[in-house]
């Protein structure tokens, strides 16, 4: 009897390392995970700056670093530190966790634009080639 659960146990985990893994041996888990790297744009300008989603701190609260040229999109902004990410979808930037210096919505297509404060208008998209530098 041991023996046939040590059988089932050993199918289990070769079951579950295949799962996560196709034919190649690279995981399948990792092409799922979306980039951290965003590109945050005031009012459609080709200029922008680099936002990097860090680590997970609890529920919806992860670390966040802002490049300082962000500062020239919206001043103030290069004092945030946390992500907030609200169960009806919108991202909520602050710098102590709770009071938001600014808040996004989900975009028509991908990415968020701010609605608060109503001006300048930042459009924050997923850039994965964007270098965390910029």
């Amino acid at each position: 009897m041991k023996a046939l659960s040590a059988v089932i146990a050993a199918a289990a985990l070769v079951g579950g390392v295949q799962l996560f893994h196709d034919g190649n041996g690279e995981s399948v888990a990792l092409e799922a995970t979306p980039s951290n790297i965003y590109r945050l744009v005031a009012n459609g300008d080709e200029g922008g700056c680099a936002v990097t989603r860090g680590a997970s701190v609890s529920d919806g609260l992860s670390l966040l670093t802002v490049a300082p040229n962000c500062r020239r999109l919206l001043p103030g902004i290069e004092q945030v530190k946390f992500w907030r990410q609200q169960n009806d979808g919108t991202v909520a930037f602050s710098a102590d966790g709770v009071d938001p210096i600014v808040t996004f919505a989900v975009a028509d297509g991908d990415g968020y634009e701010s609605y608060a404060p109503a001006l300048p208008l930042l459009s924050l998209a997923a850039d994965g080639d964007l270098k965390p530098r910029d």
